[in-house]
């Protein structure tokens, strides 16, 4: 039986959410991706930008799929831990699947198979300060964004971030959350209904720097955005998160990531007005307990998006 963490440690959420992750991303949208980028033309390196790249899962879905045969992946992140996080696993990576790995300064060289090249460029950084940076520097082909773009103010952060783009160059924003979360069994309609509303406005009104930092409308704020900046959606669809036991109970790690989720909403509605302390208390052990008997069922509801930004 899993028990309730004394402590939480984000960087295993976001290595308990991979599985999750990887249930959850659209296939279509994937398989669009992927068909691109094998008849990606040229032999040069195809240059990968990923903002917001936590402990570096998707180079890892990307190197497992076979997309990244002649690549030098930049991956981005604020938090140092989570780079190092990231260098490590990669390191781990190589190791478990016989992958030949060099380093060369800040870059992590993997050799994959015979005439395959990735180099990896991991840095912490924050996204504004990366974007200032290499604005007129620097452009990729490919820019991805996984559960990330829903911490940023989309109208501010969008048009800089796609003109880091190559004409033609495709951009692949994952999981971004639109509008739903859901828990079953139902403790009480009423207070369940009310604990989902009042968590997504701590995401629409989260500010950081005095600014606005995410929605929990992301994904149709995408769909609306996307087609006035020069970019045209290849493909789109649903990614929802769906966490439910299996006969042995949930798979992985993934007990530990909706205790994580459950913690997350402590922390964003503590103190609330609105929720009366004792009575959101019991919701939350309640929620606990029924992940420990292997009874939650967890939804939150997600788009994916895949583009091309238009040839000048």
């Amino acid at each position: 039986m899993v028990t309730r963490p004394a402590a939480y440690s984000f960087s295993r959420y976001l290595a308990a959410k991979k599985s999750v992750d990887d249930r959850a991303l659209n296939r279509r949208v994937f398989h669009t991706l992927a068909s691109s980028l094998w008849a990606w033309p040229g032999a040069a390196p195809l240059r990968v930008l990923e903002v917001g790249c936590g402990i570096g899962t998707m180079v890892e879905r990307l190197l497992d799929r076979g997309l990244l045969r002649n690549a030098i992946y930049t991956a981005i992140d604020l938090d140092p831990e989570n780079i190092a996080a990231a260098r490590e696993r990669l390191s781990l990576y190589a190791a478990n699947r016989g992958c030949r790995l060099t380093e060369e300064g800040d870059s992590l060289c993997l050799h994959p198979r015979p005439g395959q090249s990735l180099r990896v460029v991991l840095e912490a950084i924050d996204l504004e300060d990366f974007l200032q940076r290499e604005q007129g520097r620097r452009v990729w082909d490919l820019l991805s964004a996984h559960a990330f773009l829903d911490l940023v103010d989309l109208e501010t952060i969008l048009p800089p971030l796609l003109s880091l783009l190559a004409p033609g160059g495709l951009y692949y924003f994952t999981l971004n959350f639109d509008g739903a979360t859901v828990f079953r069994p139902t403790i009480d309609p009423d207070r369940d209904r009310l604990i989902e509303e009042l968590y997504h406005q701590t995401m629409d009104q989260r500010r950081v720097r005095g600014r606005p930092a995410g929605h929990s409308q992301t994904g149709r704020r995408l769909s609306r955005l996307l087609p006035g900046l020069g970019t045209r959606v290849l493909a789109a669809g649903s990614s929802d998160w769906l966490v439910r036991p299996g006969p042995e109970g949930y798979p992985g790690d993934e007990a530990y990531f909706l205790h994580f989720i459950i913690h997350t909403l402590a922390t964003a509605l503590n103190g609330h007005p609105r929720l009366p302390p004792d009575r959101f208390q019991d919701w939350l052990k309640e929620r606990h307990q029924q992940i420990d008997r292997g009874e939650l069922i967890y939804l939150a509801r997600h788009l994916d998006f895949l583009g091309i930004l238009r040839e000048l």
